[in-house]
């Protein structure tokens, strides 16, 4: 497996949960304080569309690294979950570093 999916997942997995943590801000000043719902908004339809990238690039890296079907959905889920990426991108990293070649076009002896 290339480094380079490796890396797509790991800044896909920190965008999507900074931006989960900034939505959760938002909603609170939404809801808690009537204010902020034009931000709110549009906070809102970035981070859905971030998920959505998140969800192809983290199915990309379990696809490649032949992960089973309950992995795959606690990886997936982890984005919708305020903090949980910063606890499972370390875990995903140290499964798949293995896996993952320095050489292009050379397989991984596993």
């Amino acid at each position: 497996m290339k480094k380079s999916v490796l890396t797509r997942y790991r800044v896909m997995a920190y965008v999507t949960a900074v931006m989960l943590l900034v939505l959760c801000t938002c909603m609170v000043f939404k809801y808690g304080f009537k204010t902020g719902e034009d931000v709110t908004f549009v906070v809102s339809q970035i981070h859905g569309l971030l998920y959505i990238v998140y969800l192809v690039v983290t199915f990309d890296l379990g696809s490649k690294a032949k992960w089973d079907f309950g992995t795959l959905l606690w990886v997936l889920l982890s984005g919708t979950i305020p903090f949980a990426a910063f606890f499972v991108e370390p875990r995903v990293v140290a499964r798949v570093k293995p896996l993952v070649s320095d050489v292009p076009g050379r397989p991984v002896k596993v």
